[in-house]
């Protein structure tokens, strides 16, 4: 259902635009300039629809008092068709023009077009406002030290053209915050361009990187424009380079190191500007030492190398994460999903996430779908039983979390010599963390200096 202000005297094209647009819609008649513009101060209409040809007042002065005073509102005009007319109208800001005498298909179509045109301004301007939160450095959730320096880090790589290689387990945000160095960077207003190299056949992956020329191949019915050469003035990110055919590399060493390519099937020599992020969950000293990738090509992307830590190891930001996807959640399944129970919180802190991000948005997911409640409960969760620490069952339930918390590392330091590296592995935690959950809870001990 539409909301239409009309500025219409004329019988007959009352009764047409009520037979055309009346059904399920709103329509306001208004015969002069003083009662639109009062209307104006307090409605939001979606299309406004002027006649040019009003008894009492003049049409063209009431299209620009209209258009001020609601500049994004489409506005249709009708009346007699005079070229000069037609242009004035347009150039005053009317969205069209439709000439007298106008049919009901006419008006009716044009008038579905212009609510189409608004529509996809607004998607457009909500999906530029969604990008600029979601690469806002200022709002990326970085509570623990290791997510503050990489932070840090891309505050600074951000402003040069150097080449990133980001490493890291799957699911830790790699993609994601390549991203952010893409719009954070001076080549925001260029393209950003994702190619997995995982996941495109090795036969198709030359073509895809560097584009091919007309009858190279069989299928091959016209020339093909590449990844490199479409991301031009932008950036490259070269998702799971691990996987990289080793026939590929030397191909791709050639590009970064002078950002020029041949089409496959084609002598002409390309010049492409581009920055290139790459990205990789394996170790590539390893793939190197077993022959899979090149070592020079390594040392070319590894400029400046971030490696980002499993969600485990990040527990300062796990409540923030939480809260981040609950939102994200509820508003894509139409839920309104307040929070979490606090024993659902302390959960996810002892749960290994060997998913990571991807794993910590997936569950609670499932919980936004299955709760009935406002507050996410423990029965609403399903973390992996191996992945995660249970807490002793002897403890008394009248006894806090951090109590049972505190009695589980002080019993696993006691069983390790109060050895921290030794507890940790007990635990099943990284020592980093352990370290934190000691400090957070109070833990003292006089022999440390001497075994830690």
């Amino acid at each position: 259902m539409a909301r239409f202000l009309i500025a219409a005297e004329e019988l007959a094209l009352k009764n047409l635009l009520n037979n055309t647009l009346g059904r399920g819609n709103i329509l306001e008649f208004c015969p002069d300039e003083p009662s639109i513009l009062e209307r104006l101060k307090s409605i939001n209409y979606d299309l406004i629809v002027i006649d040019m040809e009003l008894k009492n007042g003049d049409g063209m002065k009431l299209l620009e008092s209209t258009k001020s005073m609601a500049p994004t509102t489409p506005i249709i005009v009708i009346g007699h068709n005079r070229t000069e007319r037609v242009v004035e109208t347009i150039k005053k800001g009317a969205y069209d023009f439709i000439a007298k005498p106008a049919s009901g298909e006419k008006i009716k179509n044009t008038i579905e077009k212009a609510l189409e045109n608004q529509s996809l301004k607004y998607e457009i301007d909500y999906l530029r406002r969604q990008q600029d939160v979601i690469y806002d450095l200022n709002r990326i959730i970085a509570k623990s030290p290791s997510m503050k320096r990489i932070i840090s880090i891309i505050r600074k790589v951000c402003k040069t053209n150097s080449t990133i290689l980001m490493t890291g387990e799957t699911g830790t945000g790699k993609s994601f915050l390549a991203g952010a160095i893409h719009f954070n960077s001076h080549r925001k207003k260029g393209p950003f361009v994702e190619i997995n190299c995982a996941n495109i056949p090795e036969t198709l992956l030359e073509s895809e990187l560097f584009g091919h020329e007309k009858g190279t191949f069989t299928g091959a019915t016209k020339t093909r424009i590449g990844r490199f050469e479409q991301a031009n003035k932008g950036t490259v990110l070269l998702d799971e380079i691990g996987d990289l055919p080793f026939a590929l590399q030397a191909k791709l060493l050639r590009f970064l190191e002078e950002r020029v390519f041949e089409r496959l099937g084609g002598n002409k020599t390309i010049y492409s500007d581009v920055r290139v992020i790459a990205t990789t969950n394996k170790s590539l000293e390893e793939e190197i030492q077993k022959g899979r990738f090149r070592e020079d090509l390594y040392y070319r992307i590894n400029v400046i190398n971030l490696h980002l830590p499993p969600l485990k190891e990040r527990i300062e930001d796990i409540e923030g994460l939480a809260l981040y996807f609950l939102k994200k959640h509820s508003r894509n399944i139409k839920k309104h999903v307040e929070g979490f129970h606090p024993e659902v919180l302390e959960m996810f802190k002892h749960y290994h996430w060997p998913g990571n991000l991807r794993e910590l948005s997936n569950v609670i997911e499932r919980a936004v779908l299955l709760t009935e409640d406002k507050i996410i409960q423990k029965d609403s969760i399903k973390l992996g039983k191996d992945n995660y620490t249970e807490l002793p069952k002897s403890i008394s339930s009248s006894q806090s979390l951090l109590d049972i918390e505190r009695k589980t590392i002080i019993d696993a330091l006691d069983k390790s010599m109060w050895i921290q590296k030794l507890a940790a592995k007990r635990l099943g935690i990284s020592r980093r963390v352990l370290n934190y959950k000691i400090k957070k809870l109070g833990i003292k001990h006089p022999r440390w200096r001497k075994n830690v």
